[in-house]
């Protein structure tokens, strides 16, 4: 009895600590702050815009040239604009020179005096310099009142102090509350006047001068210059460092501190600065109607409104939870994506308008469906929401039809689409007719393809509790690969030929040099969909054959070379060869890790899943600059301890949720590391984060930093680019469900 106690004491202590393990690799789903902008276009031929301000209602206003403006009609992907503000019409004959906000209320400086429709109407303190353009409100209504000359300080319409700085324009006014004290920037000088005993004393000099912002609870100024910014310490009266020129761009137009952040306008975009010393930067359409920044202002509900010349940029911070995340990006699939059954992309936009696109053809419908569909098959898996079960269910539809819509048995074509129209589609000439005459289908299917195929329908017929499903999935699988084996490892399209991509054969594989990087993925999808079709099929056909590769063709030696060795094929390799190995191939990256669910969980062997572990780990390795969402979250399927999770989670926390392909520009930043040109296409030391580069899938370049042309015209389906990863993660439970 006693040793059997200590036995289930050491058995319960040993089920801890691994229960202890797993919960300490996984997150804790709780809120967190994601961006977006609301857009606000103006009219540029009959608006120059000046300032913005808003106040305790959630009232925008602008002041432009033509007098006061405000916003009309925006939401998130639905720009509004900016439109005369006729709303106080007795407004229209006060000469407005500048608005502010003074105690979360809009204030106004005129030819003569300050004043506010608030405090019902009792601000209304004259001045004396009618070309007044500048100023700044201090305690119980004493406002410094500036013409970029002379400084007047007023209160209730009395002259309390007149004067000027010696030598130098002003270009901003600040007031510091705990100090009772006024702040004037000139082009190259700052200096305080004092309300108590009206000194005004010269606390800075320097040059170019453009902005500044009291910041850090009245602790600090920072003032922006033609290139850079600096800190000015007021305890101490002292510049803090040199200025900073490690910036998304260096010509600053404006500096506001919203909420304890210090947000920069510039001619090219908005950033604001983080707690650990980097910036987030605002740049495009994705985020401001233009680059130009005049003015930045403290917007309702924990937004930052960031004016430009083109417009409004309402950059807002909501709380949420990555699960919120997902279903905002689940209704986003269903509402403009589905095509046929197909996860596709919305084309022909124009400037982001969602009104005005189409859902396009793919050569890849395949491999994005099954990305997808294997979102939606682990999202059942964890909520068995039906809803995701009918989403499984359209998308298989859509899958298995690519298989009966063409005439050759075992054969999936890349798409179908309606018949009529094939001048219209992507790549005419590898449309053919189907059949069925109201369609047409699309040949060369490709071997990236077909491993998002075997990925889905395996995880299909292993998760979902459905019969019907299972069952189709598994016929799906013994199909394609029936095609595969019979014909020699070759995937034969209408015309009785290979396809260009769907060769996994020895003479094939194996005439690429060992660093080719195709000799190894090829070697590494095939035994994939082998395992996965004898896993669910029993077929011995399928174990015979993956063997064979595996043993009497150096399949297994090809999978197992380690990533470090893969580069430019030699000199006496032939010219195929070293047009496939000019570059790190991002889509390879997206063809081995959809690979690994059934190469890893399929596994012949507990001996082949140990070399498949490793195997995975290398290339995990290799790909780790990239904070790659997917791959790290895949590679948590070989139940390592470490697998990035951190940055798996910074990649779903990070991306944008407006997927639209605007212009994105990051090649000129100063605040990025750049490097060498280098095989893996790197460009930078560090990944930017996913909000500041251009909208990709996951066969993309992580490191891309500009996106030059289409700007506005298609928006992206987030059901391979997010959903997948996110709903796997959940699945794994590298990822909790939401924290209370």
């Amino acid at each position: 009895m006693q040793n059997r106690n200590s036995f289930s004491f050491l058995f319960l202590m040993l089920t801890a600590l691994v229960f202890s393990n797993a919960v300490a690799q996984q997150y804790k789903d709780k809120p967190f702050s994601q961006d977006y902008s609301i857009k606000y276009y103006a009219d540029t031929t009959k608006a120059s815009l000046r300032q913005i301000a808003s106040d305790r209602n959630g009232v925008i206003q602008i002041l432009a040239k033509e007098g006061l403006q405000h916003v009309y009609d925006g939401q998130f992907l639905y720009p509004g604009t900016v439109e005369p503000d006729r709303t106080y019409r007795f407004m229209k004959d006060k000469n407005i020179a500048a608005i502010s906000e003074y105690q979360d209320q809009l204030i106004y400086l005129t030819d003569a005096v300050v004043m506010s429709n608030a405090w019902a109407g009792t601000l209304f303190s004259k001045h004396t310099l009618p070309k007044a353009t500048l100023f700044a409100g201090g305690n119980d209504f004493t406002f410094l009142v500036s013409d970029g000359a002379g400084l007047q300080l007023i209160k209730d319409s009395q002259n309390l102090w007149s004067g000027k700085l010696p030598d130098d324009n002003i270009v901003a006014l600040a007031f510091q509350s705990n100090a009772n004290q006024f702040w004037i920037l000139g082009l190259k000088s700052l200096y305080k006047l004092s309300v108590g005993d009206k000194k005004l004393t010269r606390a800075l000099t320097g040059t170019d001068f453009t902005a500044f912002d009291l910041t850090s609870k009245n602790s600090k100024i920072i003032i922006g210059t033609t290139d850079g910014y600096l800190s000015f310490d007021i305890a101490t009266g002292k510049q803090t460092g040199t200025i900073n020129k490690k910036l998304p761009a260096t010509r600053i137009t404006a500096v506001k501190e919203i909420n304890g952040k210090v947000w920069f306008g510039s001619n090219a975009g908005a950033f604001a600065l983080r707690t650990d010393g980097k910036f987030d930067y605002y740049f495009g359409e994705r985020w401001l109607p233009g680059n130009t920044v005049i003015d930045i202002a403290k917007g309702p509900k924990n937004s930052a409104l960031i004016l430009t010349t083109k417009g409004v940029g309402q950059i807002n911070f909501k709380s949420m939870t990555l699960e919120d995340k997902a279903m905002l990006f689940e209704e986003q699939v269903r509402l403009r994506h589905i095509r046929n059954g197909f996860n596709a992309t919305l084309s022909g936009l124009k400037n982001g308008n969602l009104s005005t696109g189409y859902m396009e053809d793919s050569d890849n419908d395949g491999l994005w469906t099954s990305m997808y569909l294997g979102g939606e098959i682990f999202r059942y898996a964890v909520t068995k929401d039906p809803e995701a079960l009918q989403n499984c269910r359209e998308s298989l539809d859509a899958m298995e039809r690519l298989y009966t819509v063409n005439p050759v048995p075992g054969f999936p074509a890349r798409s179908f689409e309606r018949a009529g129209h094939m001048k219209e589609l992507h790549d005419i000439e590898r449309w053919q007719h189907s059949p069925e005459k109201e369609w047409d289908w699309k040949s060369t299917t490709s071997s990236d393809e077909i491993i998002g195929h075997i990925f889905a329908f395996g995880a299909m017929a292993e998760l979902v509790d459905d019969p019907s499903m299972k069952k189709r999935a598994i016929m799906l699988i013994d199909t394609v690969m029936s095609h595969i084996v019979k014909n020699d490892m070759y995937l034969i399209d209408y015309d009785g030929k290979p396809t260009l991509w769907g060769k996994w054969h020895p003479d094939y594989v194996n005439s690429f040099p060992t660093n080719v990087g195709d000799r190894k993925l090829n070697s590494s999808n095939i035994v994939a969909m082998l395992q996965t079709a004898y896993h669910f099929t029993k077929k011995e056909k399928y174990k015979k054959k993956a063997f064979e590769l595996m043993t009497k063709y150096g399949y297994l030696e090809n999978m197992m070379r380690p990533m470090s060795l893969i580069g430019k094929a030699p000199e006496n390799a032939d010219d195929h060869a070293k047009h496939m190995s000019d570059g790190w191939n991002h889509s390879d990256d997206e063809m081995y890790f959809v690979g690994y669910w059934g190469l890893y969980r399929y596994a012949f062997n507990d001996t082949l899943k140990a070399q498949y572990k490793k195997q995975i780990i290398d290339h995990w390795q290799a790909e780790r600059p990239e904070k790659e969402g997917a791959w790290n979250i895949f590679t948590a399927l070989t139940g390592t301890k470490e697998f990035d999770l951190n940055e798996a989670v910074w990649y779903l926390q990070e991306h944008p949720i407006d997927l639209i392909d605007w212009v994105i520009k990051n090649s000129h930043r100063k605040d990025i590391t750049f490097l060498e040109p280098n095989f893996r296409k790197q460009t930078t030391k560090e990944v930017l984060p996913p909000d500041e580069r251009p909208i990709q899938r996951h066969n993309g370049n992580m490191f891309s930093l500009d996106r030059n042309n289409g700007n506005g015209a298609s928006e992206h389906s987030a059901g391979d680019i997010w959903l997948l990863p996110y709903w796997m993660g959940r699945y794994l439970g590298v990822i909790s469900a939401p924290q209370k």
